[in-house]
């Protein structure tokens, strides 16, 4: 019996490499994999579902499916993860030395429902008392290139949000203040969405970094224990009705690629001696753990956090469980 053949994209990392080289396959399918920057590749699938499974943002992921848009079974690979309001930017001239000092400020962001600004926002609101309400927000994206466009993206009731200039970004709104923060930045990244390329971070080049990266990393993973997901991997409907196994078989390949990339390169514990979670001179000790884990049983707080944040945001239109978004072949993984 052939192979399924299903076209599958993803953008580049070092836990799924094996899987866009060929040098593992799923069992039973044939995967014509590509490589796409995500923030081009969430676009191109919310709108116009180009491939029959992918990488997918998991913030647009909920937003879909709370609104009654099922073109998508999403399988718990977590392709991405980072510390993402430790990312925030403020203007040189701003005078915000502290995350409080963000109420009522002019802050921007790529996207409004994106993956990254929603746990940035969460965070910020339930550590440091930061109410996106009280925010003026300011998108980069326009409508027709955002995630937001294909899903129905309207600023949530109370929040004040509006469109920059198409003959100007983030990063140049920063340097000249005309916004006062940046809840995250992509700059420079090569793809049909986002449109900033000025480097920012340094000193002298506009904008510098809130905070300390690798201390606030290690406060807010020594307190809750959560290392926030990014992404996960989706299915287009209607290739899981008609073959049912495809999840399970995703996940198995994604977990040997993961476990294939982190003997060669020990990219997981490198990860977290950067970022200060680990001392560096436990490295050898901790050599085959995995810091990065797919599933559901393992992140089942993190799961129950994001959806927690996507609802209360007014992103969601309601609180979904762990039912709602993942293949039920998955739910026991």
């Amino acid at each position: 019996m052939a192979n399924l053949e299903l076209s599958f994209s993803i953008g580049r990392n070092p836990r799924s490499n094996p899987i866009l080289t060929g040098e593992v396959k799923p069992e039973g399918i044939d995967l014509h994999a590509s490589s796409i920057h995500p923030s081009e590749l969430f676009w191109r699938q919310l709108g116009f579902q180009e491939f029959e499974a992918s990488e997918m943002s998991m913030s647009s992921l909920l937003m879909a499916i709370s609104h009654g848009i099922d073109t998508w079974v999403a399988v718990p690979i977590f392709t991405s993860r980072t510390f993402f309001h430790t990312g925030v930017l403020v203007a040189e001239g701003s005078g915000i030395t502290e995350p409080g000092q963000l109420n009522g400020k002019r802050v921007g962001v790529p996207e409004y429902q994106q993956t990254a600004a929603l746990w940035a926002r969460g965070i910020l609101q339930h550590e440091y008392d930061v109410d996106p309400r009280k925010i003026h927000w300011y998108m980069e994206r326009p409508p027709e290139r955002s995630h937001g466009g294909a899903t129905g993206f309207v600023p949530p009731e109370g929040v004040d949000l509006q469109y920059m200039s198409r003959d100007t970004d983030m990063g140049e709104m920063l340097a000249n203040g005309e916004i006062d923060a940046a809840l995250l930045y992509i700059a420079g990244a090569n793809n049909l969405v986002d449109r900033s390329s000025r480097p920012l971070g340094d000193p002298g080049s506009g904008a510098l970094r809130l905070f300390d990266r690798r201390a606030e990393a290690t406060r807010y993973f020594k307190k809750t224990g959560l290392f926030p997901v990014n992404h996960c991997v989706a299915v287009r409907r209607d290739v899981v009705e008609s073959n049912p196994w495809v999840p399970v078989a995703l996940y198995e390949a994604f977990v040997e690629a993961k476990q294939l990339a982190q003997r060669r390169t020990n990219a997981s514990i490198e990860n977290f001696a950067e970022l200060g979670l680990i001392d560096e001179a436990a490295e050898a000790d901790l050599l085959g753990t995995d810091l990065f884990p797919y599933g559901i049983k393992a992140n089942g707080h993190l799961l129950d956090t994001i959806t927690q944040y996507s609802y209360e945001q007014g992103l969601s239109s309601r609180l979904l469980t762990i039912e709602d978004i993942f293949h039920p072949s998955t739910l026991e993984l």
